[in-house]
């Protein structure tokens, strides 16, 4: 359930510090899906090597996510 207003943090890290991307495509690839989804949603992004925050708002949540 997601409620409006709210923020949530993911993160997602590489098993022992070890690169998330393949390569500068594989990074450009998630850009634009987030670019997508910016619209939609508020999107603070943090990529770095080897890890990648979130920071989402939920400002008008229905419900059900």
């Amino acid at each position: 359930m997601l409620y409006p207003g709210a923020i949530y943090q993911v993160t997602a890290r590489g098993n022992g510090r070890q690169a998330i991307f393949a390569d500068d495509a594989d990074r450009a690839r998630l850009l634009g899906r987030l670019a997508e989804s910016v619209e939609r949603c508020h999107v603070r992004v943090c990529l770095m090597r080897n890890h990648v925050h979130l920071v989402l708002e939920t400002p008008g949540a229905g419900g059900a996510g």
